[in-house]
């Protein structure tokens, strides 16, 4: 019993021993880091904690805000988690105003009401855009309508009609990865520009097609062919709301890319212009063109009430959302996670109620809510500041 003893005191000794050894060996390393020449201008933060007791193992400017980048989407994803419960979905339905005559012909509007999700029609799940299409065109054929005295209407208003956050970077807005929220988003509120590079720098860059074809958007090219090697430096300058986009910057020659993906500048129209463009090719026509109740509410035009609905489609679970929305760091996820957050807490679904939302659920659990300077849900605004 005695050896046993003089064994386990051993091994304490070697584990507290070992245990310091790491400590050291980390503190070492991070004071190589801070002497590193490409940290001369650089804040660097670090803190170490053990997962098990939550005590500070180590520490070094620890209460210093830092910036987070896209490290962010962790305490989104974390506080969606928590909030909104690993199984939850949202609902888009798709219904009608008016009424239907015997003859097939809907004297009213078609309604599509979103509900915030940012996965209706992407390539990366099940309700791909064109089985999204597939499943309303049939519940259109299903409901007896083979004419529309009426719209095709977008209903993004859950979102309320500030896209982007307040502090993202203009350089960011337009292009595919600085893509706004929507009530009603659509095939991630992107849509891609084929380009082909000249074959010298003095030449101009071709627009070769938009995918989908965008009519409504104009596109002003002031693209330049640039060197061989230097790839894709173009970026889309194009308003939320907006219907002009300014390509500006380089393309390469030799570039392997087809193009680049630029944001969609009113999701909730786009998707409601698809529908109605794909009842026009099946043969049932629409009186008006489509149109969203924003812009509806612009023009004073009353919105009707939804009379009957037709279909209802189901989002990829959160934790499938948030598999991607991790993995490919994808903004508009975080976005439109935090304003959905906000609405679950009783709040108005903004970014700003959002972000106080969240801070308060870390706050209620221990956390210094003014270590948290939450602007976004994705770490894209350069105005975040967190502490390690």
């Amino acid at each position: 019993m005695k050896f046993l003893k003089i064994l386990s005191l051993l091994f304490c000794i070697a584990t507290l021993a070992n245990a310091q050894n790491r400590i050291q060996n980390i503190e070492k390393a991070f004071n190589h880091l801070l002497s590193d020449e490409q940290a001369k201008h650089a804040l660097v933060s670090l803190c170490i904690l053990d997962a098990n007791t939550g005590k500070t193992l180590y520490a070094k400017n620890e209460q210093i805000g830092l910036a987070t980048a896209s490290t962010l989407k962790t305490i989104t994803a974390a506080t969606a988690f928590s909030i909104l419960g690993k199984d939850f979905q949202y609902q888009t339905t798709l219904g009608y105003t008016g009424s239907v005559t015997t003859d097939g012909t809907l004297k009213g509007n078609l309604m599509i009401i979103g509900s915030g999700d940012p996965t209706l029609g992407s390539w990366r799940y099940q309700n791909k855009e064109n089985t999204v299409l597939t499943t309303w065109v049939a519940a259109i054929k299903a409901a007896g309508i083979k004419k529309i005295e009426g719209a095709v209407i977008g209903d993004d208003r859950i979102f309320g009609t500030q896209t982007t956050p307040e502090g993202w970077v203009w350089q960011d807005i337009g292009n595919y990865y600085g893509a706004g929220t929507s009530g009603l988003a659509w095939r991630e509120n992107q849509f891609d520009i084929h380009m082909k590079p000249g074959s010298s720098t003095s030449d101009e860059v071709k627009i070769v097609k938009t995918v989908p074809a965008t009519p409504y958007i104009q596109i002003v090219n002031e693209l330049k062919t640039g060197a061989s090697g230097t790839g894709d430096r173009s970026y889309a300058f194009l308003p939320p709301y907006g219907n002009v986009a300014y390509l500006r910057g380089s393309w390469g020659m030799g570039i392997a890319k087809k193009g680049i993906s630029v944001a969609l500048p009113d999701p909730a129209f786009d998707c409601a212009y698809r529908l109605a463009d794909t009842l026009k090719r099946l043969g049932i026509s629409t009186s008006q063109q489509a149109t969203t109740t924003r812009l509806m509410n612009l023009n004073n035009q009353v919105i009707p009430p939804v009379t009957q609905k037709i279909s209802t489609i189901s989002s990829p679970g959160l934790s499938e959302i948030i598999y991607w929305f991790l993995k490919k760091s994808i903004n508009l996820y975080g976005e439109s996670l935090l304003k959905t957050i906000a609405l679950k807490s009783g709040k108005d679904a903004t970014t700003s109620k959002g972000a106080e939302a969240e801070i308060n659920f870390w706050g209620d659990k221990g956390i210094d809510r003014t270590a948290l300077n939450i602007i976004d849900g994705s770490g894209l605004s350069p105005g975040d500041r967190v502490t390690t």
